[in-house]
């Protein structure tokens, strides 16, 4: 598979996931329309991550993890989206070593062969600063995630809870350290920090203990 996987018309509401994921026990070739439905914001994603050459490779693996382990998807969860976040998540932590060395690259010469497919998209211009870059090179891995799924794959505090399997309250805590984090390094320019939407959206759930 090369390049982004094509965009299908959705002829399924999004809230049935689930009934798709169940279906497909008895008909497999059903799973193709979750790659349909979210195979492109997956892949979109991981560019951003890692780039594009890796995003092939991180969607593929995403959808074939989400296979054969869908047996086992809790279908009280009717969209499917924080489930295959978390995976392509745990997928992108591998890499961990790539992303970071890209990011310190980039804050250091403007300039990197991984992360120069990041500005291949006008909405992806953030992401070829190099403050910004230095700023994200410098969270935990923990942190990164949380921050980039809220901030580039628009998940809710309780989707992100979802997606890591932590509890939704180290979700508002690292996310809270990231961004204070990023402030800090990108203070010297405000445009920075409103682009990458440092308000905190609604909350999308009680919240529980913190743990970080």
């Amino acid at each position: 598979m090369t390049g982004p996987p094509p965009a299908h018309p959705d002829t399924e509401r999004e809230d049935d996931d689930a009934d798709v994921i169940t279906h497909s026990l008895d008909e497999p070739e059903l799973f193709a329309g979750l790659y349909d439905r979210h195979a492109p914001d997956i892949h979109r994603y991981a560019a951003r991550r890692l780039g594009e050459g890796a995003a092939d490779d991180i969607t593929a693996e995403t959808f074939l993890i989400a296979f054969r382990t869908r047996d086992r998807y809790d279908t009280a969860h009717r969209l499917a989206r924080p489930w295959l976040y978390g995976i392509a998540a745990n997928l992108i932590g591998k890499h961990r070593r790539t992303e970071v060395r890209a990011l310190k690259a980039l804050a250091r010469t403007g300039h990197d062969p991984v992360a120069a497919s990041w500005s291949d998209r006008s909405d992806d211009r953030l992401a070829v600063q190099a403050p910004l870059a230095g700023a994200l090179a410098s969270l935990s891995p923990g942190d990164r995630h949380v921050l980039l799924l809220v901030a580039w794959a628009d998940l809710g505090y309780q989707e992100v809870a979802d997606a890591l399997r932590i509890p939704l309250g180290t979700v508002r805590s690292r996310l809270n350290r990231a961004r204070r984090k990023v402030r800090e390094a990108l203070s010297t320019d405000p445009a920075f920090t409103s682009a990458l939407d440092m308000s905190p959206p609604p909350p999308s759930g009680p919240s529980s203990q913190s743990r970080s």
